[in-house]
């Protein structure tokens, strides 16, 4: 048997924010579409990722979208004033993201989905979600993870003016 291996703590000042953008995807009826990662029980999201050097939010916007649900078939409506971050909890401090940030920076895109349901395929390259649906905006926060979900109510009071005009 051996010893676990002693990490020296993590300074969590120390560590950057990741840069990362969110997408508030909605269809037709102004519903939400969410997805779960894979192999987890209740881990609803809406998709998101990592910013590449170079790239603006609203291309990684559309990119995540490819990457995560196989189809970017979208309209862009807007985008948050300004980044909303969120800390990692301390269980996973050190441990995701090789250890290489605090938690993330997102800005959000509000954006309304163009294609076929069919156009939405988790089989990607590299699945993050294992089922998908669309639900009511005021459900989400119930939905998500409590160390996003102050971004997630943020983001919500933000669009929700939007969300209601694109119901119809």
């Amino acid at each position: 048997m051996t010893a676990p291996i002693d990490r020296p703590p993590v300074d969590r000042e120390s560590l950057p924010y990741r840069p990362c953008v969110g997408i508030m995807l909605l269809n037709g009826r102004g519903e939400v579409f969410v997805a779960k990662r894979c192999g987890s029980e209740a881990d609803w999201q809406m998709p998101q990722g990592g910013i590449d050097e170079g790239e603006d939010a609203r291309s990684a916007a559309f990119r995540e979208l490819e990457e995560e649900i196989g189809t970017a078939k979208a309209e862009f409506i807007a985008m948050t004033a300004a980044p909303h971050r969120y800390d990692l909890p301390d269980d996973l401090l050190g441990k995701v993201w090789k250890g290489r940030w605090r938690g993330q920076e997102q800005m959000w895109m509000l954006a309304r989905f163009t294609g076929d349901e069919t156009d939405i395929r988790l089989d990607t390259d590299h699945p993050e979600f294992d089922a998908w649906k669309w639900i009511d905006a005021e459900e989400l926060p119930g939905l998500i993870v409590a160390f996003k979900r102050p971004v997630y109510v943020s983001v919500l009071a933000e669009f929700r003016p939007l969300i209601a005009r694109t119901k119809g």
